[in-house]
Protein backbone atom coordinates (compact mmCIF):
# COMPACT_ATOMS: atom_id res chain seq x y z
CA UNK A 1 0.00 0.00 0.00
CA UNK A 2 1.40 3.05 -0.83
CA UNK A 3 0.76 7.14 -0.17
CA UNK A 4 -0.24 10.05 -2.16
CA UNK A 5 -0.64 13.73 -0.90
CA UNK A 6 -2.70 16.62 -2.40
CA UNK A 7 -1.67 20.07 -1.70
CA UNK A 8 0.43 23.18 -1.97
CA UNK A 9 4.47 23.12 -2.91
CA UNK A 10 5.48 22.93 0.49
CA UNK A 11 3.72 19.82 1.38
CA UNK A 12 4.20 18.10 -1.54
CA UNK A 13 7.34 18.63 -1.60
CA UNK A 14 7.70 17.65 2.06
CA UNK A 15 6.51 14.25 1.81
CA UNK A 16 8.30 13.67 -1.10
CA UNK A 17 11.95 14.33 1.03
CA UNK A 18 10.24 10.59 2.63
CA UNK A 19 9.54 8.79 -0.56
CA UNK A 20 5.66 9.98 -0.95
CA UNK A 21 4.12 10.72 -4.36
CA UNK A 22 1.23 13.62 -5.08
CA UNK A 23 0.66 16.48 -6.60
CA UNK A 24 0.53 19.96 -5.40
CA UNK A 25 -2.73 21.98 -6.56
CA UNK A 26 -3.69 25.91 -7.07
CA UNK A 27 -7.21 25.87 -8.13
CA UNK A 28 -10.54 23.49 -8.02
CA UNK A 29 -9.73 21.80 -11.23
CA UNK A 30 -6.04 20.50 -10.21
CA UNK A 31 -7.41 19.48 -6.88
CA UNK A 32 -10.27 17.48 -8.89
CA UNK A 33 -7.48 15.71 -11.31
CA UNK A 34 -5.03 15.18 -8.55
CA UNK A 35 -8.04 13.43 -6.72
CA UNK A 36 -8.87 11.97 -9.57
CA UNK A 37 -5.10 10.08 -10.85
CA UNK A 38 -5.03 8.78 -6.99
CA UNK A 39 -7.88 7.41 -7.64
CA UNK A 40 -7.28 5.65 -10.68
CA UNK A 41 -3.91 3.85 -9.10
CA UNK A 42 -4.85 0.82 -6.77
CA UNK A 43 -1.71 1.16 -5.14
CA UNK A 44 -2.70 4.30 -3.01
CA UNK A 45 -4.45 3.20 -0.27
CA UNK A 46 -4.27 6.44 1.75
CA UNK A 47 -4.62 10.10 -0.04
CA UNK A 48 -3.50 12.91 2.28
CA UNK A 49 -4.61 15.95 1.67
CA UNK A 50 -4.26 19.21 3.14
CA UNK A 51 -7.58 21.16 4.38
CA UNK A 52 -7.62 24.20 1.96
CA UNK A 53 -7.45 21.89 -0.92
CA UNK A 54 -9.98 19.67 0.70
CA UNK A 55 -12.38 22.76 1.27
CA UNK A 56 -11.72 22.81 -2.84
CA UNK A 57 -13.61 19.74 -3.07
CA UNK A 58 -15.46 19.59 0.47
CA UNK A 59 -18.01 16.97 -1.01
CA UNK A 60 -16.02 14.38 -2.77
CA UNK A 61 -13.81 14.04 0.12
CA UNK A 62 -16.63 14.13 2.87
CA UNK A 63 -17.64 11.46 0.60
CA UNK A 64 -14.57 9.65 0.98
CA UNK A 65 -14.37 10.73 4.32
CA UNK A 66 -18.08 9.31 6.08
CA UNK A 67 -18.98 6.23 3.62
CA UNK A 68 -16.15 5.02 1.42
CA UNK A 69 -13.84 2.45 3.43
CA UNK A 70 -11.14 2.65 0.92
CA UNK A 71 -8.89 4.45 -0.38
CA UNK A 72 -8.54 5.97 3.42
CA UNK A 73 -8.45 9.84 3.68
CA UNK A 74 -6.28 11.66 6.19
CA UNK A 75 -7.17 14.81 6.41
CA UNK A 76 -4.40 17.10 7.47
CA UNK A 77 -3.88 20.90 8.56
CA UNK A 78 -2.96 23.70 5.88
CA UNK A 79 0.72 25.54 5.73
CA UNK A 80 0.38 28.25 8.37
CA UNK A 81 -3.23 27.17 9.34
CA UNK A 82 -4.36 26.38 12.88
CA UNK A 83 -5.75 22.98 13.79
CA UNK A 84 -8.54 22.51 15.75
CA UNK A 85 -8.61 21.49 18.97
CA UNK A 86 -9.30 17.74 19.89
CA UNK A 87 -12.19 18.58 21.67
CA UNK A 88 -13.59 20.21 17.59
CA UNK A 89 -11.96 16.62 16.11
CA UNK A 90 -14.37 14.56 18.50
CA UNK A 91 -17.07 16.67 17.90
CA UNK A 92 -16.68 16.63 14.59
CA UNK A 93 -16.09 12.55 14.42
CA UNK A 94 -18.86 11.34 16.18
CA UNK A 95 -20.94 14.51 15.25
CA UNK A 96 -22.33 14.92 18.77
CA UNK A 97 -21.33 18.06 20.86
CA UNK A 98 -19.62 16.73 24.73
Amino acid sequence: MEYFVIGNDDTVLGFSLVGVSGQAVRTEQDATAAWDKALENKDYGVIIITSDVADLIRPTVDRFLFSESFPLVVEIPSAGGKSPDLRTLVNDAIGVSI
